[in-house]
């Protein structure tokens, strides 16, 4: 029988959690955890930890939390827990050639995406952006690239037709740590070939900024549709409405191909807003106004009338 491995797991966000419990409830041992520094959130700006520090601390697991994780000082910590793999998921820092060579078994990645298709920091969001009818999890040696190591596993999973990005992390942060598991096994009995990646078929899902859920009227409503599922709930999809920020989180496609601008509210129901988009138009059905909370539009619209003819931009 294969002896327990010494694990170091790297790991920020909610995303990374399910793999770490998975971990810490196998027959290995997390010797340590190394995440994000703690930082400041909200209006009052209180300092958080990270979802995996905290996880970590209720174990009493040793954390570690470099600025710059490729400082020499920060590797030379690594080496004394005596590491016989690393595993990374959504840690949030590009690892050195050195750092990554330091356990014995090496580095192996848990990434949100069927690689190597949508290589980069938002692969569940570009995903659900590009209108995929499929996505999945992979497991992968990693290497100085940007997610361009040696396939282990894959696991694939349909996107729902109204799939949002809070749906799809969830269910692939739980399908990741399940394929990290058998991962692992197939590393220890040496079960998994390990195959490289094809750099002619890799696309690219960069880093999504707050600004870039600004509604383009323009576009058809299927692309809008999908934005607003897209950076559902985080950054949200947004217009302005009388100079006022309007999040819109949920909606539906109308077909048909009514007069205006697009942008243009064309019809106002008891529980939803029309908008006249560049093909069809798309009815808003939650929304959350600037300082204001998210509701349904049969909430939000007596207390905030939309009138007809507006044009929202």
């Amino acid at each position: 029988m294969t002896s327990p491995w010494r694990i170091i797991f790297f790991g920020t966000p909610d995303f990374a959690v399910p793999t770490l419990k998975t971990l810490l409830q196998g027959p290995d041992q997390v010797v340590a955890v190394v995440t994000q520094p703690d930082r400041r959130k909200g209006r009052g700006q209180k300092v958080f930890p990270s979802p995996v520090k905290e996880v970590a601390s209720e174990r009493s697991i040793r954390v570690f939390q470099p600025e710059r994780a490729k400082e020499e000082a920060f590797q030379e910590q690594l080496r004394e827990p005596r590491p016989d793999l690393f595993v990374v998921v959504a840690y949030g820092q590009i690892l050195s050639q050195g750092l990554l060579e330091i356990p014995k078994q090496g580095s192996v990645n848990v990434h949100a995406s069927l690689l190597p298709k949508y290589r980069g920091a938002a692969p569940i969001s570009w995903a659900i952006l590009r209108g995929e009818e499929v996505t999945g999890v992979t497991t992968m040696r990693m290497d100085s690239g940007m997610d361009t190591g040696d396939i282990l596993l894959q696991a694939e999973t349909p996107v729902a037709e109204r799939e949002t990005f809070e749906t799809l992390h969830d269910r692939l942060a739980l399908l990741g740590a399940r394929l990290l598991s058998d991962t692992v096994v197939g590393l220890k009995t040496g079960s998994i070939l390990s195959k490289p990646q094809d750099p002619s078929k890799a696309t690219y899902a960069p880093m999504i900024k707050k600004e870039d859920g600004h509604i383009d009227w323009s576009k058809g409503a299927p692309d809008i549709d999908r934005l607003t599922r897209a950076f559902n709930p985080w950054p949200g999809a947004f217009s302005l409405w009388e100079e006022r920020l309007l999040r819109i989180y949920g909606g539906e496609i109308r077909r048909g191909n009514p007069d205006g601008k697009p942008g243009t509210v064309v019809w106002v129901g008891s529980d939803f807003i029309e908008v006249k988009t560049g093909k069809g138009s798309f009815l808003i059905r939650e929304v959350q106004l600037e300082g204001g909370k998210r509701m349904s539009a049969r909430d939000f619209l007596p207390g905030h009338p939309v009138a007809v003819g507006t044009l929202l931009r």
